[in-house]
C-alpha cells in the first residue's frame, strides 16, 4: 500500500516539475517576445491596424495648339459617415439639420436620409455612403454642413477622393491622345501622348494614414493627408482640334462609303514638323468605326504607287533621267525573270516622259526607267534611298512606332524581282502611313526634312518647364531642282494625272496617288483582291502650308478601291475646309464719311486754337463744345447760357486774357 502511494507521489511531483519547467519556458519565451521581438510583433499589429496609402497625384492637362483641352484629370468625391465615431450629443443636435441640407442637395426627402443615419448608428457602421462622384464644389459644399462641419473625428465625415481622367473630345482623336495604364505589379502601359508623357503629365503621389475598422474597411485617421500630393505638368500639344475635327470626319465618311476595314489620315506643318491632326479609325464587327489601333504611326506596309516619288528622286538626283526622258511603256506589260508588271490602263501608254510616266502612275514607266539604269548596280539605288533616310525609325516620342525596310542586296529577301518591285513601291519594302508623310513633307519644305512632333512644350502653370523646337533630321534631302522638278510633277497629277478628279481651281494642291495590292500572297486574292488606297501630298503649291497622308486598307473593291476615288477626296475636303474655314480678311472703303459743315466747323476751330494764346479770340457763330475747348486750353474757366452755337461772349474779342478768368458764353 505505501509503495502504491509512493507510485503515485513520485508521478504527482514529476508533472508538477513538468509544469515548473513548462511556466519557466514559456515565462523565458513571453519575456524574449517582448523584450527582443517586441517591436517586430508592435510592428506587425500596427501594420495591420494603420496603413498609409497612396493619393494619386492630379495629372497635368493636356491642351491642343489653340489652348483647347485634350485631356484632363477630374477628382471626384465619395462621402462616407462613421456612425460611432460621434458623440451623442452631437448626433442629435445636427441629424435634423444635415438631413435637411442632404436632401436640398439631392433631392430626396429629409426625412428617408435621417432614417438611414440613424439607422446606421444602431448598426454601428463606421463606413456608411452617403454620396458618390461628387464635384469639387460639391465635396467643398457638403464639407460645410451641419455635424460634417465638425470633422473626421467629432463629425463622422469619411471623404475619398479619386481622380477620373476626361477626354473632352470624346472618342475622336482618342488613339493619338491616349493613355497611361499601371498594373498590380507596376508594369505600365503606354498609349499615345499620354503614355509617351507619362512622366511629366504624372505628378508625384502623396500618402494618407488609415485607420482599419469592421469588415476590412480603412478609415482616414485625420482630414490632413501626410505627403501632399503633387500635380502633374501640363503638356501643349500641336494638335489643332478644328483641324482634327475635319479629318477625323472626312475619313469617317469615306470609310464608311467604302467599307473599308480601317484607314488613318495625317496632316502635318510644313515648316515646323507639327501634327496639327491626326486620325485611325479600324471597323468594328457592327459596321461602325473607332480609334482602335495608332495606324499612321505603328503600321508599316508595302506602299505602292506613292513610292514612286522616292524613286524617282533618286534617278534624278543620280541624273540617270530627267523629267524629259521618254520611256516606250509599249503595250502596258512587262516582263522581267518571267514575272509580269502591268499598267491599269490597257494597252498601256505608248512612249512617254518620265514626267508623263510620273502623272498618269505608269507601273511599266517607272519600273522600266529604274530597272535599265540600276540593273547592274542596286546598291547605288538603294543606297539613294537610305540618303534620304527612308530606312530610318523617325525616333517619335509615342511608342510603337513602325519598323521601317529597305531590302537590300545581300539580304534573304533580296532577288532578281527586288529592284524593279521596289521601283513602284513593292518587293518587301515596309514603310508606314507618318514616315511617307515627312518624305513628302521634306519636298514641300524645299528638300529639309523635319522630324514630326506633336508637343510644343511643358508648362506648370505659366511657367514653361521644356520646350520642344524643331528639329531638323536632313536639311537637303536632295537638290533644289529636284525639288522643283517632282513638285511640279505632283502639281500636274493632281490637274491633269491620276488624281485630276480632284482639281479644284479655287485652290492648289500637289500630291501622289497610290493604289497598292495587299495579301496577294494569301489564297484566293484573284477572287476577293484587296488593296490599299492612299493619297500624299501638300497644299497650297505656291508655298505649302500643309502637308497630308490618308491610307484607307481594303475598301470594298465592288464600290471603288482606287487612291483617287477612295482616298484623294478625304485629303481635297480636309484642304478645302481649312482653306474656307480661314478667316479671310476682307478689303473695304474707308467708312469715313466727310461732312462740309463739321469739316468747316472743325477748320475754324484748328485756326483759333493755334491762334489765339493770350488775346480773346472771336467765338460767335462756334459750336459750344469747340469753344470751351479753346477757352479750357487758354487756361479759362466758362459759363455756358443757352443751347446752341455762341451768339455773345462777355469778354470782347481782342481782349487780352488773365488766367483763371471767367467767361460767360451766350449760346443760341
Amino acid at each position: 500500500m505505501a509503495t502504491t502511494e509512493k507510485k503515485i507521489l513520485y508521478r504527482i511531483y514529476g508533472v508538477a516539475a513538468l509544469m515548473f519547467l513548462l511556466a519557466i519556458f514559456v515565462g523565458l519565451k513571453l519575456l524574449d517576445i517582448q523584450i527582443m521581438e517586441g517591436e517586430k510583433y508592435q510592428q506587425i499589429a500596427q501594420d495591420r491596424t494603420y496603413r498609409n496609402f497612396t493619393i494619386p497625384a492630379n495629372r497635368g492637362n493636356l491642351y491642343d495648339s489653340g489652348g483647347n483641352l485634350l485631356a484632363t484629370s477630374i477628382p471626384k468625391y465619395d462621402i462616407r459617415f462613421d456612425a460611432v465615431t460621434v458623440s451623442d450629443k452631437n448626433f442629435e443636435a445636427n441629424i435634423i439639420p444635415l438631413s435637411e441640407e442632404l436632401s436640398k442637395m439631392f433631392g430626396k426627402p429629409a426625412a428617408k436620409f435621417a432614417k438611414d443615419l440613424r439607422t446606421a448608428r444602431v448598426n454601428r457602421h463606421r463606413y456608411y455612403l452617403v454620396a458618390r462622384n461628387l464635384g469639387y464644389s460639391e465635396y467643398v459644399k457638403i464639407k460645410s454642413f451641419p455635424m460634417f462641419n465638425l470633422g473626421a473625428n467629432r463629425g463622422g465625415i469619411i471623404v475619398e477622393q479619386r481622380t477620373v481622367r476626361e477626354h473632352p473630345l470624346g472618342k475622336m482623336g482618342e488613339r493619338t491622345v491616349g493613355y497611361e495604364r499601371q498594373d498590380d505589379s507596376g508594369y505600365y502601359t503606354r498609349v499615345g501622348l499620354e503614355g509617351a508623357f507619362g512622366p511629366y503629365l504624372r505628378g508625384k503621389e502623396g500618402r494618407r494614414l488609415k485607420q482599419k475598422i469592421a469588415k476590412g474597411q480603412w478609415k482616414p485617421i485625420s482630414d490632413n493627408n501626410e505627403v501632399e500630393p503633387k500635380d502633374g505638368y501640363d503638356l501643349i500639344s500641336t494638335i489643332d482640334v478644328q483641324i482634327q475635327d475635319i479629318a477625323h470626319h472626312a475619313l469617317l465618311q469615306q470609310l464608311e462609303k467604302y467599307e473599308a476595314d480601317h484607314g488613318s489620315v495625317v496632316v502635318m506643318e510644313t515648316k515646323t514638323g507639327e501634327i496639327k491632326a491626326i486620325s485611325n479609325l479600324g471597323r468594328t464587327a457592327q459596321g461602325t468605326y473607332f480609334e482602335k489601333l495608332n495606324y499612321a504611326i505603328g503600321e508599316s506596309h508595302e506602299p505602292g504607287s506613292t513610292f514612286k516619288l522616292m524613286a524617282l528622286v533618286v534617278a534624278l538626283e543620280d541624273k540617270v533621267i530627267d523629267t524629259s526622258t521618254v520611256v516606250d511603256t509599249e503595250n502596258g506589260i512587262m516582263t522581267i525573270h518571267r514575272r509580269n508588271v502591268r499598267d491599269s490602263k490597257r494597252g498601256g501608254y505608248g512612249k512617254i516622259t518620265a514626267a508623263e510616266a510620273f502623272e498618269v502612275s505608269s507601273n511599266v514607266g517607272i519600273v522600266k526607267m529604274i530597272y535599265e539604269n540600276y540593273k547592274d548596280q542596286p546598291q547605288k539605288f538603294v543606297d539613294g534611298l537610305k540618303r534620304m533616310h527612308l530606312h530610318e525609325e523617325l525616333g517619335l516620342a509615342i511608342k510603337g512606332e513602325g519598323i521601317p525596310y529597305i531590302p537590300t542586296p545581300g539580304d534573304k529577301t533580296w532577288s532578281g524581282l527586288s529592284l524593279p518591285w521596289m521601283a513602284y513601291g513593292y518587293g518587301s519594302i515596309q514603310i508606314t502611313p507618318l514616315q511617307t508623310l515627312t518624305f513628302y513633307n521634306a519636298i514641300a519644305n524645299g528638300g529639309e526634312m523635319v522630324k514630326p512632333r506633336f508637343i510644343r512644350e511643358v508648362k506648370e502653370w505659366d511657367k514653361t518647364i521644356e520646350r520642344f523646337d524643331k528639329k531638323v533630321i536632313d536639311p537637303a534631302i536632295c537638290s533644289p531642282e529636284t525639288v522643283s522638278k517632282v513638285t511640279e510633277l505632283m502639281k500636274h497629277v493632281v490637274e491633269r494625272g491620276t488624281g485630276k478628279s480632284l482639281y479644284d481651281p479655287n485652290f492648289s494642291m500637289a500630291g501622289k496617288t497610290g493604289t497598292a495590292q495587299t495579301e496577294y500572297w494569301k489564297e484566293g486574292w484573284a477572287s476577293n483582291p484587296q488593296y490599299i488606297s492612299s493619297f500624299v501630298g501638300f497644299f497650297p503649291v505656291e508655298e505649302p502650308k500643309y502637308s497630308c497622308i490618308v491610307v484607307i486598307h481594303k475598301p470594298n473593291n465592288k464600290v471603288g478601291y482606287y487612291g483617287a476615288d477612295v482616298s484623294g477626296p478625304v485629303f481635297k475636303r480636309i484642304a478645302q475646309k481649312i482653306f474656307t474655314d480661314t478667316p479671310v480678311i476682307d478689303e473695304f472703303e474707308t467708312l469715313e464719311v466727310t461732312n462740309p459743315e463739321v469739316e468747316e466747323n472743325y477748320q475754324k476751330y484748328f485756326a483759333t486754337a493755334r491762334e489765339y494764346k493770350e488775346v480773346m479770340p472771336n467765338l460767335k457763330g462756334m459750336p459750344a463744345m469747340d469753344a470751351v475747348s479753346v477757352l479750357e486750353n487758354m487756361g479759362l474757366k466758362v459759363q455756358l447760357l443757352g443751347k446752341g452755337e455762341v451768339s455773345g461772349q462777355s469778354i470782347e474779342p481782342g481782349t487780352k486774357i488773365e488766367e483763371n478768368k471767367v467767361i460767360k458764353l451766350k449760346l443760341g
